[in-house]
């Protein structure tokens, strides 16, 4: 099977100019904020991952048994271990340390987490090009690079923009799967694999969001699959296996501290409408807000924009805005928050269709103009 050949054309180049404007904003925020105690654990732990077992009997690591995940603690920790190596640190040597012999401790630690801000962003403007077209994936991208909740969630070592990335990835590639199980088997086995390892990756941020994703797989794969339906539960068997697998490869092989994340109630959740205050609290969200309360209307009001792929984002939104975790910490609104940036940009893109068009690209402009300067006025505010 041969690989297609990446065109970069005009679409690829504003879409690498907005993520290059993401990517300028985190950097700014890196650059006029200082470390905080959460991410030196967060590299302290991270490195004990890398470098060595825990000095406390029976703990995976001086953090504790970790409920909420593992990844975000290697993702932080693997650059310093990595420098320490290179360098020539001495292996017991100190996060803290290690800052004052180096300058750019802080950006080596939330560097990996601004890369994967921009793979997300990249991957909601792919999904919702290949849904609605170019405009449509240009106003999704763009509402995503200025959210300040995403810049923030980008620019700190954090398990929310880890699941955010794995369980967006996890729901379109149950679509896809589901789509090739229409064909050959032979195409299915790599939309598997890549099903498997969003899942496993989803796993190790946190357990609840990546049982999340399942349930949502399970439901759209039986809706898609049709006369497959039967292979359904085999697909998503072999893939929970193996995102188990690498799982339990996070923990080191180390069942013990692998059976704390159900003993200890990584899982546990209740249903609140607290995820909605949370997700419509930020004043500097406004052009967002106003761009999706005008998707929503519209959506109710215009048949043409009810089918599948809108439909697909605002109930995977729907159906993980109303919980929230009870034993360990997270943010389950924002991981609906790439579901909701698709689901915009799909009926604008039905709008943009309309005899109305260009009374719908003012207004979709205006609400991005709105939305860029409330963002680039928080940052303001924030390194102040």
């Amino acid at each position: 099977m041969q690989i297609p050949k990446f065109k970069l054309g005009l679409p690829q180049r504003y879409a690498a100019v907005l993520l290059l404007c993401f990517f300028g904003q985190c950097l700014w925020l890196t650059a006029h904020t200082s470390m905080t105690q959460s991410d030196y654990d967060y590299a302290r732990c991270g490195r004990e991952m890398w470098e060595k077992p825990s000095p406390l009997a029976g703990y995976f690591t001086s953090c504790g048994n970790m409920q909420d995940g593992t990844a975000a603690y290697r993702v932080t920790g693997l650059p310093l271990t990595i420098q320490r190596i290179v360098l020539g640190f001495a292996p017991g040597a100190t996060t803290w340390e290690m800052r004052h012999e180096l300058s750019y401790v802080n950006i080596i630690i939330r560097l990996p987490f601004i890369l994967l801000g921009m793979w997300l962003g990249g991957g909601i403007w792919w999904v919702s090009r290949r849904l609605f077209g170019n405009l449509g994936g240009f106003l999704s991208l763009a509402l995503y690079c200025f959210s300040p909740p995403i810049l923030v969630a980008s620019t700190h070592p954090n398990n929310e923009i880890i699941a955010m990335w794995g369980l967006f990835g996890m729901v379109y590639t149950a679509i896809g799967v589901a789509h090739a199980m229409q064909g050959p088997r032979n195409k299915w086995r790599p939309r598997i694999a890549l099903l498997a390892i969003s899942l496993g990756v989803t796993a190790t941020a946190h357990i609840f969001a990546a049982a999340i994703g399942l349930l949502l797989a399970l439901l759209l794969m039986l809706y898609l699959a049709e006369h497959r339906r039967g292979d359904v539960l085999q697909v998503l068997t072999i893939a929970s296996l193996a995102a188990f697998g690498l799982l339990f490869l996070s923990y080191d092989l180390r069942a013990g501290a692998l059976l704390y994340v159900f003993a200890g109630g990584g899982a546990r959740f209740w249903i609140s409408l607290s995820g909605f205050k949370y997700l419509f609290s930020n004043p500097f969200c406004g052009g967002f807000y106003a761009a999706l309360m005008v998707a929503l209307l519209f959506y109710v009001a215009m048949r043409r924009s009810r089918y599948f792929g809108n439909l697909a984002p605002l109930l995977c939104a729907l159906a993980i805005l109303p919980f929230i975790t009870t034993s360990v910490h997270s943010q389950p609104w924002l991981w609906a928050l790439p579901f909701l940036f698709t689901f915009v940009g799909g009926v604008f893109a039905d709008l943009f269709e309309t005899r109305q068009r260009k009374y719908f690209l003012g207004l979709s402009g205006a609400l991005l103009l709105v939305q860029i300067s409330l963002c680039l006025y928080n940052l303001q505010q924030i390194t102040q």
